[in-house]
């Protein structure tokens, strides 16, 4: 197994704050770092955003892309591999070898991601629910996700 430094989560487009906030306290906890492409669905100074996160967005590693372009011509340059979480996937997330230079990307709670992102995807994902589920929420999905690849690449703060 391989040892890596953190994991890297980005967040395409995120529409609700308090997810985002959770998932940027699930990152400070983690050592993880956490893209968000925008536009986001509200400012990122928001609120409510900051009582979600509390006092560990001071902790959290966040990098902003001003657009979906920009994140991709920057993970390409940095040779990052783009694990995509998907409900129009068919291989489950627990059936996945992770690798150090992988970045999950997660859609926006509302409609996903538009079919560029799903066309340049090396990878896509999904976790596996039962019949007539659509989604689970987005920071559980971040948390579930993160875990098993943690799990796989035996990370350590």
């Amino acid at each position: 197994m391989t040892e890596i430094k953190a994991i890297e989560i980005a967040l395409y487009q995120p529409d609700i704050p308090g997810n985002t906030g959770t998932i940027l306290r699930l990152a400070a906890c983690l050592g993880a770092v956490i893209h968000v492409i925008e536009p986001a669905g509200f400012d990122l100074s928001d609120r409510a955003l900051k009582r979600a996160g509390m006092d560990y967005l001071e902790m959290a590693a966040l990098r902003r892309h001003v657009s979906w372009r920009e994140f991709d011509t920057w993970r390409k340059a940095e040779a990052k591999r783009l694990v995509l979480l998907t409900t129009k996937a068919d291989t489950p997330y627990t059936a996945h070898g992770f690798e150090p230079a992988d970045i999950l990307l997660f859609g926006r709670e509302s409609a996903g991601v538009p079919d560029e992102v799903h066309e340049v995807a090396e990878t896509r994902l999904t976790i596996p629910m039962a019949a007539g589920a659509r989604s689970i929420n987005l920071a559980l999905s971040v948390a579930m996700v993160a875990g098993e690849a943690i799990r796989q690449l035996v990370w350590r703060p």
